[in-house]
C-alpha cells in the first residue's frame, strides 16, 4: 500500500512497510538496557535539586488532634474533592502537601513559558464557582496557580491545613473506626476519611549521567526553577543568562516551553535531545471578551463534557473545542480509552487508524522542513513514532528557536543520551560541550505515588499493608477504594478513566467520593468499603472490557509510557472510556450506594453490608 498524502516529502517513506522500519530503527537506537534505570531520584546527595524554592518550610509543633476528613495533595484532585465536600457540609476537612501552597503540580512548575496544553476554559476547574473566566486560550502557569489558590478561598480550604508535610503512615484503628496518620513533621493525629491524591506530577527525576555529581557549574531541575541565577519571571527576561553558555536537557513537553526563552536570553544555547517531541500548531490567542460576557449558566461543565465527548469517540452534534486534540481523535485510542468504531474488523480499524497515523505523522515532520533552516537540524527535529507514543506538543515558537545563531541542537541517539559529565561539561560521544550551567527538563517520576513507591505505608484491617495487598496488580471497586481498608479513597487512573483533560477526571472522582463519604455520613457508622466480592467483580470487568496497549507500546520509542521501552504494562484503565465509566457511576450512586456503606451500629465489630457482583456495572 502506498502512501499518497499530500505531505509527502522525499524523506517520507514510500510505503506502509518501509515506515515501520523506519519506525523501529529509531526505536532501536534509544532503547538502553536499563530502562528507567536511565534516571535517578531527587533523593539523598541529589536531594537538593527537589527542595522548595519559593517557600520556605516554618518550624511548628506537631499536630494531635482528630479531622474528619484529610485530604492527602493540594493540587486540583485534592481541591475537588475538598470542595465538594465542603459543599455537602463538611466542615472538619484537612489538605496536606509537601509543597508549600496549593497548586500541586503547578506550584511547582513555574519556568518561563510554562503555559497549559488543553484549552484553559476545559482544563482550569470550577471557574464558575469562583467567578472566573481565563485571559488566554492556553493560560500561562502563574494564572493557573493563582487559580488554584481562589478555589481554596472560596471554599475555605486554607482553614486547618498542613504544609511543607508530608504523610510517612497510615493505619487503620478497627476499634475507633479511623486511621492514625503520621507525617515528616512528627503529627500523629486521626481522621475519620483519608483521600489520597499525591499526584504523579511533583517528584522531579534526573539523567542517570556517570558524573553528574562532579559538575561544578550551575544546575537545576525545571520543576524548581532558579530565578535567583537567571533573572526574569515566568513570562521571561532571563537577562542573568546573558553571557552564560546554557545546557538543557530534554526535549519533552517542559523543553518545548522553556527553550525559546533560554535561546532568545542565553549568550550560546545547546540543547540535548534523545528523541523528538511532535510540535504542531499551538494558535495560543487572548480571550474574546465579547464572547466571555456571553457565557451563560453551566457554560463550563457543558464545554468540559463535549470535549470530553469528543476524545472519547463519542457522538456529538457540534464540537465546542477546535484544537490539535479534537482533530486527532482517532489516533488517541492507541493510548487512551474511548470508544471506537465496531463496524470494522479490529485489522481493518487498525489499518484505517495506521494510515491516519501516518498522514498526520508526515504533516508534523513537513512542518519542521517548512520552518528549521538548517536541513540536518531539520533532520534531527523529526519525530518518527506513531503519534501517541509521545505526549504530543503543540508550538510557534519550539521550531523557530532553532533558526537563531546562538542556538544548538546536540542528538544523543546515536551514543545512548549524554556519555558523561565532567566538571566543565556535557560529554556525547566523542564531542565535549564546555557549559556553565545545566537544567534539567526531564520531567518527574510518572504514576510514582506515595503508596506506590512505599514511602506512605498503609495499614488496613488487621494490620494488611495496602502495597502487599496490590502485590499483583490494584484492586479496587471503581478505582477508589479497595476491601480491607476502610474509609480510604484513592484519586488515580488506576482500574478508573482517563483522558488528556486530567482536570475534568479529577472532577468527576472527586463528585463522587464527596457523594459517597456525604452518604456514609448519613449512616450510624459512617464506613466505606466494598466487599471482596464487589472488587472481584470490578477486576473481573476491566479485564473483560480491556483494550490492550501492549503491541503499540512496545513499537514505540522508549518514554515513561512504556518504560523507556522495556515494559509493556497490563491494562488497569475502564477502556469504554471516561464518558462510559462516569455514566456507570451516577448509575451506581443511584442504585448501589448502599452496597459500601456500613449500616451496623456495633462500631467497628458491625456487620459490613457488602456489594456482589453486580457493581461491576
Amino acid at each position: 500500500m502506498f502512501f499518497t498524502a499530500q505531505f509527502h516529502t522525499a524523506t517520507e517513506p514510500a510505503t506502509i512497510d518501509e515506515l515501520r522500519a523506519k519506525y523501529g530503527e529509531e526505536r532501536d537506537r534509544r532503547i538502553r538496557p536499563e530502562g528507567p534505570g536511565q534516571y535517578r531520584s531527587t533523593g539523598g546527595n541529589f536531594g537538593f535539586y527537589a527542595v522548595d524554592p519559593y517557600s520556605e518550610k516554618t518550624m511548628r509543633q506537631p499536630v494531635s488532634d482528630r479531622v474528619e476528613v484529610l485530604v492527602i495533595g493540594a493540587g486540583f484532585g485534592g481541591l475537588l474533592t475538598a470542595a465538594r465536600l465542603r459543599e455537602a457540609g463538611v466542615e472538619s476537612i484537612r489538605l496536606m502537601d509537601e509543597a508549600g501552597d496549593v497548586g500541586g503540580t503547578w506550584y511547582w512548575n513555574r519556568y518561563p513559558g510554562i503555559h497549559c496544553d488543553i484549552e484553559s476554559y476545559v482544563y482550569m476547574p470550577l471557574l464558575e464557582e469562583v467567578g472566573y473566566v481565563p485571559s488566554w486560550r492556553y493560560a500561562p502557569g502563574e494564572e493557573i496557580r493563582q487559580h488554584a489558590i481562589a478555589v481554596a478561598k472560596r471554599f475555605d480550604l486554607y482553614r486547618d491545613t498542613l504544609f511543607h508535610t508530608r504523610a510517612t503512615g497510615l493505619k487503620w484503628n478497627e476499634e475507633a473506626d479511623e486511621w492514625a496518620v503520621e507525617t515528616d513533621r512528627g503529627d500523629r493525629f486521626r481522621a475519620r476519611y483519608v483521600v489520597t491524591s499525591s499526584g504523579t506530577l511533583t517528584q522531579p527525576k534526573l539523567p542517570n549521567i556517570p558524573g553528574i555529581e562532579t559538575f561544578r557549574g550551575h544546575t537545576f531541575h525545571t520543576s524548581r526553577w532558579d530565578y535567583g541565577y537567571t533573572g526574569g519571571t515566568a513570562e521571561g527576561g532571563l537577562v542573568g543568562l546573558a553571557d552564560k553558555r546554557v545546557a538543557v536537557v530534554g526535549t519533552g513537553a517542559t523543553g518545548v516551553q522553556v527553550i525559546p526563552h533560554l535561546g532568545r536570553d542565553a549568550q550560546q544555547l545547546l540543547v540535548f535531545q534523545r528523541t523528538p517531541s511532535t510540535i504542531d500548531v499551538r494558535d495560543n490567542r487572548p480571550t474574546d471578551l465579547r464572547w466571555a460576557a456571553s457565557l451563560g449558566p453551566g457554560w463550563q461543565r457543558e464545554r468540559m463534557e463535549n470535549f470530553l465527548e469528543v476524545l472519547s469517540g463519542e457522538p456529538v452534534t457540534e464540537s465546542l473545542v477546535n484544537d490539535g486534540w479534537t482533530r486527532t481523535v482517532r489516533l488517541q485510542r492507541k493510548f487512551l480509552s474511548g470508544s471506537v468504531d465496531k463496524s470494522l474488523s479490529d485489522d481493518e480499524r487498525e489499518a484505517r487508524d495506521e494510515l491516519a497515523d501516518w498522514e498526520v505523522m508526515a504533516r508534523i515532520r513537513a512542518r519542521v522542513d517548512e520552518i528549521v533552516d538548517n536541513p540536518e537540524t531539520a533532520e534531527l527535529l523529526k519525530p518518527w513514532y506513531r503519534y501517541m507514543c509521545k505526549r504530543p506538543c503543540f508550538s510557534d515558537t519550539y521550531l523557530q528557536t532553532f533558526n537563531r545563531p546562538n542556538v544548538t541542537l546536540v542528538d544523543t541517539a546515536s551514543t545512548g543520551g549524554i556519555t558523561r559529565m565532567t566538571e566543565t561539561s556535557i560529554v556525547v560521544g566523542d564531542a565535549e560541550y564546555e557549559v556553565d550551567c545545566v537544567i534539567f527538563a526531564t520531567g518527574f517520576d510518572v504514576g510514582v505515588s506515595g503508596i506506590l513507591s512505599g514511602t506512605l505505608p498503609v495499614a488496613g484491617r488487621d494490620g494488611k499493608s495496602l502495597l502487599a495487598a496490590w502485590g499483583e496488580g490494584p484492586r479496587t471497586l471503581h478505582g477508589f477504594y479497595t476491601y480491607g481498608f476502610p474509609n480510604l479513597f484513592n484519586l488515580g487512573v488506576m482500574q478508573n478513566a482517563n483522558s488528556v483533560n486530567y482536570a475534568h477526571i479529577l472532577q468527576e472522582q472527586a463528585e463522587h467520593i464527596a457523594a459517597v463519604i456525604q452518604a456514609a455520613r448519613d449512616t450510624l457508622t459512617g464506613v466505606v468499603e466494598p466487599s471482596p466480592e464487589s472488587e472481584e467483580a470490578w477486576c473481573a470487568h476491566i479485564a473483560k472490557t480491556a483494550t490492550s496497549d501492549g503491541g503499540f507500546l512496545a513499537e514505540c520509542t522508549p518514554g515513561y509510557y512504556n518504560g523507556e521501552g522495556t515494559r509493556v504494562a497490563s491494562p488497569t484503565t475502564y477502556s469504554p472510556g471516561p464518558v462510559a465509566f462516569h455514566h456507570l457511576l451516577r448509575h451506581w450512586r443511584q442504585e448501589s450506594m448502599q452496597d459500601v456503606l456500613r449500616s451496623s451500629p456495633a462500631g467497628g465489630k458491625a456487620r459490613r453490608v457488602h456489594a456482589g457482583p453486580k457493581a461491576a456495572g
